[in-house]
């Protein structure tokens, strides 16, 4: 290993990040109380309201440390039975809820009976969720997005079609490289997470694009709980 290019162990990686959580948001916290303090004692509405202004920005970056923590956080699924058919109605009960403008802007396929999965259904649910949030978001083209639902054998499979205004540059590990485009509060996390929490139920994520349609395909394949 050379000084110039360490490589480090994941694990060291989440216990450094979730170190400096700790320590910035203690200082975060030591200028809340202060900010508090000073609204008590500050005599004008001007100097009130720019107080305010700074316990907002504090409560903010306080925000965004947690959910940096979140996203590194070691998988850890508490599993249950579950049928897919409630997870995917949960999904898109959640989606609609953080998204109500969007309601409209998918179309949910789901041809599922009974199947069910051994699944962390939160967990499931924020990585989906995931890959949703960037569909709507990132580069998005015309047309619906496409979420389908079925059973292949000893598989449940969902499908994410979305269609993209340019293709995107992908590779085989896509979204499996932490930090590899970084930008103002994005760390190239999430998709990371949202892979790692897919194969902690022993599932498997692809992506491709269909130049045919300009569509950025999603496959997620999870297996069926055993009878």
């Amino acid at each position: 290993m050379s000084q110039s290019d360490p490589s480090v162990p994941w694990p060291q990686v989440e216990k450094f990040i979730g170190q400096l959580n700790h320590d910035l948001r203690n200082h975060l916290n030591a200028i809340e109380l202060q900010s508090a303090f000073l609204a008590e004692i500050v005599g004008t509405d001007e100097a009130r309201n720019e107080i305010k202004r700074l316990r907002e920005m504090t409560a903010e970056m306080n925000a965004q440390l947690q959910r940096l923590s979140g996203q590194i956080a070691e998988i850890q699924p508490h599993t249950m039975r579950y049928d897919a058919a409630d997870l995917v109605e949960d999904l898109r009960t959640r989606v609609k809820a953080k998204h109500p403008e969007s309601a409209d802007a998918i179309d949910w396929q789901v041809s599922l009976g009974k199947e069910e999965l051994e699944i962390d259904p939160q967990l499931l649910l924020e990585a989906f969720g995931e890959l949703i949030e960037n569909a709507l978001t990132h580069e998005r083209g015309e047309g619906p997005l496409v979420f389908r639902a079925d059973s292949n054998g000893a598989f449940v499979t969902f499908t994410l079609r979305e269609p993209k205004k340019n293709a995107p540059a992908l590779r085989d590990d896509w979204g499996a490289r932490p930090f590899a485009q970084m930008r103002h509060g994005h760390y190239a996390l999430g998709l990371f997470r949202a892979r790692s929490i897919f194969a902690a139920h022993d599932g498997t994520f692809q992506a491709s694009f269909d130049p045919a349609v300009a569509a950025l395909i999603s496959v997620v394949r999870l297996p069926r709980a055993k009878n």
